[in-house]
């Protein structure tokens, strides 16, 4: 089940960092990288984001989020992380789809690392386009990609 959750909640900001420490620091070693963004988001920066956040319930447990940002043009995927647990069991995908499912943008955007193969590959599946590559400051390259 997909549900919209309230990010400027701390019971509920404090999950979502849980999440996203435990699904980056798979990323970050995946990418290589030293310093890792990510992984530098504070409770704070979730309960003051304007993004909207929607969790995937696996009984009563959170067990992946979708970040989004969205505009009558573009809805952007901000932030798109499983628990490590719940891997390779098609959460990732749903969450994606809903999103395609659900706004009404005309584009839809997401980037990720170069070296994030399973995510290339779950948005190259879902019809996403490669836009460009780019060298970050934090030493990863990543990738756009549209739909």
């Amino acid at each position: 089940m997909i549900v919209k959750i309230d990010n400027k909640r701390n019971e509920i900001a404090l999950e979502i960092r849980r999440i996203f420490q435990a699904s980056y620091a798979i990323e970050a070693k995946m990418l290589k990288a030293i310093d890792f963004p990510p992984l530098k988001r504070t409770i704070s920066q979730f309960i003051d984001s304007n993004s909207e956040f929607y969790a995937y319930y696996m009984k009563q447990n959170i067990a992946g989020l979708i970040e989004i940002s969205s505009n009558q043009s573009i809805t952007h995927i901000q932030s798109l992380v499983v628990y490590p647990k719940y891997f390779r069991q098609g959460i990732g995908k749903k969450l994606v789809m809903f999103v395609l499912d659900t706004y009404t943008s005309t584009d839809f955007t997401v980037e990720t690392g170069i070296d994030n193969h399973p995510a290339i590959k779950l948005y190259i599946s879902l019809g996403f386009e490669e836009q460009n590559q780019w060298d970050t400051d934090h030493g990863v390259r990543k990738v756009r990609f549209k739909k």
